[in-house]
């Protein structure tokens, strides 16, 4: 499901995050570090991508996608990696508000892992009604219709632009206004 659905918006950041998510969890580790790394450039230097526009009451943060990288590097045992990673979340963090990550470098040093991130359980995306609705097919165009010409010695049938006109073509013949 994950991967139809970044196929169908290959820029839903959450959807990487969630896929590295469950790739993580089934032991995909080098699948789980790609999707963590597309989250991250998907976030496109912003701090944040808030999705309740979308349906999903969540808020998606770089530094958690950072966090999450590191505690794939921790499986593949690249500690040095996860240290730089977890550097990197810090700047991406909000101010004072860094002990989480105080703890993970804590760990990071030690060489034990580090559970990731992820989008709370229960939430799923839920477009608004009116959003769903809009979804239906629209006919814009309508229905095709055939048209007559209303000039009486016009015998052409077909489809081009506007023809010039000539003097004296487009007159009602005599028997017409009989």
């Amino acid at each position: 499901a994950f991967d139809k659905t970044v196929a169908k918006d290959n820029s839903l950041a959450v959807g990487y995050f969630q896929r590295g998510f469950v790739r993580l969890q089934l032991e995909m580790y080098e699948e789980a570090l790609s999707d963590y790394h597309m989250a991250f450039s998907h976030l496109r230097q912003n701090p944040f991508i808030d999705y309740k526009q979308l349906g999903l009451r969540h808020i998606l943060y770089a530094w958690e996608v950072l966090y999450s990288t590191a505690a794939v590097q921790c499986r593949l045992q690249q500690w040095q990696e996860a240290r730089v990673t977890l550097d990197k979340a810090v700047v991406w963090r909000p101010e004072g508000r860094t002990a989480i990550l105080d703890l993970a470098r804590q760990r990071v040093q030690d060489r034990l892992f580090l559970e990731p991130m992820q989008v709370p359980l229960g939430e799923f995306f839920r477009p608004r009604k009116k959003e769903v609705e809009q979804l239906d097919t629209k006919d814009f165009l309508g229905k095709p219709k055939v048209i007559s010409s209303i000039i009486p010695n016009d015998e052409y049938i077909g489809f081009e632009p506007l023809r010039p006109q000539k003097q004296g073509f487009y007159e009602p013949s005599v028997d017409a206004l009989r």
